[in-house]
């Protein structure tokens, strides 16, 4: 009969190896937003850790480079963490099957049979039926991160696409001016409507993917002036820019903007709140924001300088504008400040990098251009 000891043993490494598979299922298989301790502790782990080596950089493209580590590297620790748990939950319970392996010997049982090397034969019903399970969950580990890569990475590229096509439309770093002001200098004014459309769908996705695929958020781009974040928040921007500052309008362009907008800061709001990003759910469209109003004059004189039709009712402007961003700028800007993007207008010089101030951090990067 096994002692009280062995019996809590064997169940301590049951709940250790059931704590894993559920950590795992979560992660990847689950097709909702869903935080696992595990996830959780490893990706903050490594964010910090990283950030601090970052925050040390004095170029952005060092310091960006050290941050497009942390989702390679959290992915990659995310299964380390999950074999290690599942190898100390099956050694509890070949140790509780036979105290005299002792702590070593169970160790090695449970290695060989997580992996299915067999290099340490189990003895007697129990090991074996322990073993068995043991290889079983060493082997749906596997897959599942086999699984699990592709996936991330086809929703990388998804993203990826379209904020790689901002920069011919918005200029580096992404502009609303700039965006507005191209599209009416080839004569595609009108056709802004067929744009925001892309981009509600954009937008849809980025909801489900980053949501479902915690890791995805921090996967930065490729080139280390673009972000999804700050692309997030230019055609956000010019979108509330174009309906409600741009004259002669119909209202279904105003509609196709307007949905936009809104999938837009759903989409921000549903990521924010993946990362407990704190964030107004109901804002008043007369709460204040990050923007002053001068500085929409400014670009909007930019534009009617470039010969953009703008409506003379410029406090009218500035009201719907600023009705618009409150309903996404405080979850842009957590998200920007937690992945610290790259430079943009109106996004990333919003907020203190490292106890930089605004201008500090838009002097960086003229330095750096």
């Amino acid at each position: 009969m096994p002692t009280m000891i062995e019996f809590v043993v064997f169940l301590l490494g049951v709940i250790v190896v059931a704590f894993v598979a559920q950590s795992a299922v979560r992660t990847v298989v689950l097709p909702r937003a869903s935080r696992t301790s595990v996830s959780s502790v490893v990706f903050a782990t490594v964010a910090t850790t990283l950030k601090m080596i970052a925050s040390k950089r004095r170029r952005y493209e060092d310091e960006d480079s050290v941050l497009a580590a942390i989702a390679p590297t959290g992915l990659m620790l995310i299964p380390a963490a999950w074999i290690a748990l599942i190898l100390v939950g099956f050694a509890c319970m070949f140790w509780a099957t036979d105290p005299d392996l002792g702590v070593g010997g169970a160790f090695h049982l449970s290695g060989s049979s997580i992996t299915t090397l067999g290099f340490a034969p189990a003895v007697g019903a129990g090991q074996r039926a322990v073993a068995f399970v043991a290889a079983f969950f060493g082997l749906l580990l596997l897959t599942l991160l086999i699984t699990y890569l592709p996936t991330i990475y086809s929703g990388f590229q998804r993203r990826e696409q379209k904020v790689a096509l901002l920069e011919v439309r918005a200029g580096t770093p992404p502009s609303a001016k700039v965006m507005v002001s191209r599209f009416n200098a080839i004569g595609w004014l009108d056709s802004l409507s067929d744009e925001w459309m892309t981009w509600e769908i954009w937008f849809a996705e980025l909801e489900e993917s980053h949501t479902t695929h915690a890791s995805l958020p921090w996967f930065r781009s490729t080139v280390p002036t673009r972000s999804w974040v700050t692309a997030a928040g230019t055609v956000l921007d010019a979108a509330a820019m174009w309906t409600s500052s741009v004259d002669g309008l119909s209202r279904a362009d105003q509609a196709t903007a307007s949905l936009a907008i809104r999938a837009g800061f759903i989409s921000l709001r549903r990521i924010a709140e993946t990362y407990r990003i704190p964030f107004d759910g109901d804002p008043s469209p007369t709460d204040p924001i990050a923007i002053e109003r001068q500085e929409l004059d400014a670009v909007l004189e930019q534009l009617v300088e470039d010969g953009v039709p703008i409506v003379s009712d410029r406090d009218q402007a500035w009201r719907d504008f600023a009705g618009w961003r409150v309903n996404y700028e405080s979850a842009l800007l957590g998200l920007a400040q937690m992945l610290r993007v790259p430079y943009a207008p109106w996004t990333s010089d919003r907020y203190p990098l490292d106890g930089r101030t605004r201008g500090q951090r838009l002097r960086r990067h003229e330095a750096d251009g």
